[in-house]
């Protein structure tokens, strides 16, 4: 079982978009580009994450691989269903 201190940032442009990164190396291996689209990243909480640990969002082994791997694990915001979108588009033409 793998095991490590990660801290996790959230993005301020997007809602639900977050950052995990080994403690120890901080946002070093995050490539600018990347930190450039994510904007100021805010720290949201450090924890210990291991394989048997359970995320809302992500499975902790994919996430352990990644920061091994790549130094980082990008969390997306999830999808919005079709419908949502709907919601949030101004209508076009006035009806009474």
């Amino acid at each position: 079982m793998s095991k490590r201190l990660c801290e996790i940032f959230k993005s301020p442009r997007r809602d639900e978009m977050y950052l995990y990164v080994d403690r120890t190396r901080g946002l070093t291996d995050v490539p600018e580009a990347l930190l450039e689209r994510f904007g100021k990243p805010v720290s949201v909480t450090v924890m210990m994450l291991s394989d048997d640990r359970s995320l809302a969002r992500a499975k902790a082994s994919d996430v352990l691989a990644a920061i091994a791997s790549q130094g980082f694990y990008l969390q997306m915001p999830p999808a919005r269903e079709t419908y949502m979108l709907d919601l949030y588009k101004a209508p076009t033409e006035a009806r009474y």
